[in-house]
């Protein structure tokens, strides 16, 4: 991440503002403007004022919502594109199963993963770093920025994808697609705290562990958006309802609440959730573990841990179904699994609970 370019695409040299000027002319002018006459002596131009009529340097800033359509599937996953006069980095690109889509996404904006500088990743979990390793094998020069935590399994994924084979012993590749190792020299390994720099904007980083030991989160002091990962719950753009997202293998949620009040103490505008998208009132998102005393009355009384998933299930989908049209609930549990939570949740409270005997 670098300083500010001096000329963005938008103001591409002297043959664009000529072309500008010329174009003005015409329309003040247009006795003249096709031979590029002097006007008569005494002839009086008209006071306009121009908002561009030299050469200029154009700043820009924008963050653009990249939808990965996962499993085909719209408001599932997003990509935060970060842009800063000509400087752009993208937050959690997806897994390798949509880099394709990802691609499409960014030449839709005439960007190729070639003029990519960065990837942030909040986590390492394969629906949001999945696909690194495949863009830096596109483009050699990407600095990938990982917790420290993370960034071994980022450099060696052997032990990611064998817990996801766990969870997913049928269909990891269908999901999730490659997911190929990032070379060391690549990584950029954070701690929290650090200030990036793309462009003209600042970016900083905050460690919010909870949903995983390695969070962090990217606070955009340019826009007052808060890219939080998972670590404010599931939220699809269009709708209020919030939910947890509380999948294994260690989360843990004392902490959570302390990286939840973090993220608010930086008063942001937005929060940008990667399921899915903007949300407008940051305050909503707390309170994301109230499933957690559910799993606890249902793994008393349940005589199976299937029992148990399958308890757990019904009563968070009806939970949701009370708040959402039929459609939209099922969007919900599927984009944040809904037997993923409960697995987290189970295991979270057992070893909490072989720790206090």
């Amino acid at each position: 991440m670098a300083g500010p370019m001096e000329k963005p695409e938008e103001a591409t040299g002297r043959g664009a503002s000529r072309l500008l000027h010329d174009s003005l002319l015409a329309q003040l002018l247009p006795r003249f403007a096709g031979a590029h006459a002097i006007p008569l002596r005494g002839w009086q131009l008209p006071t306009v004022k121009f908002p561009i009529l030299r050469y200029t340097t154009f700043l820009m800033h924008s963050i653009t919502t990249l939808d990965n359509l996962w499993m085909g599937r719209p408001r599932s996953i997003a990509a935060g594109l970060l842009e800063s006069d000509g400087h752009r980095a993208v937050v959690d690109p997806g897994p390798g199963s949509t880099l394709e889509t990802l691609q499409r996404q960014l030449q839709a904006r005439g960007i190729g993963v070639g003029d990519l500088e960065a990837i942030l990743l909040t986590h390492i979990h394969l629906d949001h770093a999945g696909a690194t390793g495949s863009l830096v094998r596109e483009n050699p020069r990407l600095a990938v920025y990982v917790h420290k935590i993370g960034a071994p399994h980022v450099m060696d994924p052997s032990k990611l994808l064998a817990s996801a084979q766990r969870l997913w012993p049928n269909e990891l590749q269908r999901l999730f697609g490659e997911t190929l190792p990032v070379p060391a020299e690549n990584l950029h390994i954070l701690e929290g705290g650090e200030k990036l720099t793309l462009g003209s904007r600042q970016v900083e980083v905050v460690y919010t562990p909870g949903h995983a030991s390695h969070h962090v989160s990217y606070f955009d002091k340019t826009e007052g958006v808060a890219f939080v990962g998972d670590t404010a719950g599931v939220r699809i753009e269009g709708n209020s309802f919030v939910m947890p997202a509380t999948p294994p293998p260690d989360i843990d949620l004392g902490i959570w609440d302390t990286s939840f009040a973090a993220i608010l103490e930086r008063k942001p505008a937005r929060l940008f959730l990667t399921h899915f998208g903007y949300s407008d009132n940051p305050s909503e998102h707390i309170g994301l573990h109230r499933w957690a005393a559910l799993t606890a009355e249902i793994l008393r009384i349940a005589a199976s841990d299937s029992a148990a998933m399958d308890s757990f299930m019904s009563a968070t989908y009806a939970e949701i179904s009370q708040h959402l049209p039929a459609g939209e609930a099922e969007h919900y549990a599927f984009t944040a699994g809904l037997n993923l939570s409960f697995l987290g949740l189970a295991r979270y409270l057992r070893k909490r609970a072989t720790a206090a005997s």
